[in-house]
């Protein structure tokens, strides 16, 4: 990638086709009973037929408060959800990639940190969030997560038994070069969870994401977390499995649950053919004042 290194263990393709499930919280400001609610999902994505199973942002906590959230994270160590996610990854024999939990690193501040679980239940890849969302919304409110966060430094690659999966977190979508690097390095499908704002959501989610399927011929997987939580924030939810040419396959609506969709990988195959908007792409100079 041009922008960014990674490391993958790659396995071999097994089939072409797969069941995709993304779940849809509405996180609160405990991790204990949030963690009960995500594995009630898992199993009933499970028992739907998923073999891979996609969580959205902070599916172990949303808490506004600055000083409570630093309170409530752990290390990796620590984390109660990192053996949970994994014995049911090993039980169900499933691949499960939670969109990210709230790490407690060396600096004090937690890292918004996805975690990619095999059916062996061990982890096989992390990511941490790199784009911090540090803006002010029009209806008021603002946030600095670099203030709060560690922000990543590295793109991450995955490879799964059908291909490669590229790893992002929610504010990355806003930043199309992270996804075409990804898509340049072979990832067939690209995962965007995320804690939408209602407003920001409304707006912009469904393009955006459409958009960064079209762009580089890829399936987008996008977990969300959905109503109201803790001290009146709201997130969007519509939690969204797009097609590589920008069908939307499944949405989540505004409630929690699991939405399901069939990934083929030929369809990727197709796209990228019809349109080789990545085999085309060329240097160029930097954009200069015209005299």
């Amino acid at each position: 990638m041009a922008r960014h290194g990674a490391t993958v263990e790659i396995y071999p393709v097994m089939t072409k086709t797969f069941q995709a499930a993304c779940i849809q919280l509405n996180a609160g400001p405990e991790i204990g009973p949030n963690l009960d609610d995500l594995e009630r999902r898992i199993r009933e994505a499970a028992a739907a037929g998923a073999d891979l199973i996609l969580t959205p942002e902070t599916s172990d906590l949303i808490e506004p408060d600055g000083k409570a959230m630093e309170s409530k994270v752990r290390t990796e160590d620590g984390h109660a959800g990192l053996p949970l996610v994994g014995a049911l990854a090993a039980e169900l024999r499933l691949w499960v990639l939670i969109g990210s939990f709230l790490i407690r690193t060396g600096n004090g501040r937690p890292a918004n940190r996805s975690f990619l679980f095999a059916p062996d239940g061990k982890i096989r890849a992390r990511y941490d969030k790199i784009h911090m969302f540090d803006v002010d919304i029009p209806d008021g409110q603002r946030y600095r997560e670099s203030r709060r966060f560690v922000a990543g430094d590295r793109a991450v690659l995955a490879s799964l038994p059908w291909g490669m999966i590229g790893l992002s977190v929610c504010y990355d979508l806003r930043f199309p070069h992270l996804y075409r690097d990804l898509a340049m390095a072979d990832a067939q499908f690209l995962n965007i969870p995320s804690a939408f704002t209602r407003l920001t959501g409304a707006a912009h989610w469904h393009t955006l994401l459409r958009a960064r399927a079209i762009e580089t011929g890829s399936y987008v997987l996008a977990p969300a977390q959905c109503g109201r939580h803790a001290r009146g924030r709201e997130t969007y939810g519509h939690s969204l499995i797009v097609s590589p040419w920008g069908d939307i396959l499944a949405d989540g609506g505004t409630e929690p649950g699991v939405v399901l969709a069939e990934i083929d990988v030929e369809n990727v195959r197709a796209a990228r053919r019809a349109i080789p908007a990545l085999a085309g792409s060329r240097a160029f100079k930097p954009p200069a004042l015209s005299a």
